[in-house]
């Protein structure tokens, strides 16, 4: 039987000193163009991002930003307390939008709903350096 053959690669992202919703779509597009069928495995090691699949451009990132700082209000109820005021709430939003997702590939191109991009999520103002794995499990 045949091993699947993994790809993977890191790139580093810059999400300045704001809240984001950074779509990385494009990327991933272009890691997968040269490959066949098979699944592309996105993953933030970090513990204060995540990633989420949602529409861009028409209002939902910011609606998305807007329902997590509704969830996880920026202010000094959180008991991790460094950093700038609420970025406990930071290292709680991973169990909301989770640090990784995966999306089919068909024949070098994602499998994405219409309307679906793949999003980093950066609530955290105090590090605007993340790092994106990306890994291509051939099917």
């Amino acid at each position: 039987m045949r091993r699947p053959t993994v790809h993977s690669e890191t790139r580093t992202y810059r999400t300045g000193g704001d809240e984001v919703v950074l779509d990385l779509t494009r990327d991933a597009a272009d890691f997968v163009a040269d490959r066949e069928d098979g699944l592309l495995h996105v993953f933030v090691p970090h513990a204060t991002a995540g990633l989420a699949i949602i529409e861009t451009g028409a209002g939902s990132d910011d609606d998305l930003l807007a329902a997590l700082g509704d969830l996880l209000p920026a202010d000094d109820r959180w008991r991790h307390r460094h950093g700038s005021p609420g970025h406990g709430r930071s290292h709680v939003m991973p169990a909301i939008v989770p640090p990784h997702c995966t999306v089919p590939v068909i024949g070098g191109r994602l499998a994405l709903g219409t309307w679906q991009s793949i999003c980093l999520v950066d609530l955290n103002v105090d590090n605007d350096r993340r790092e994106v794995r990306w890994s291509f499990l051939e099917g």
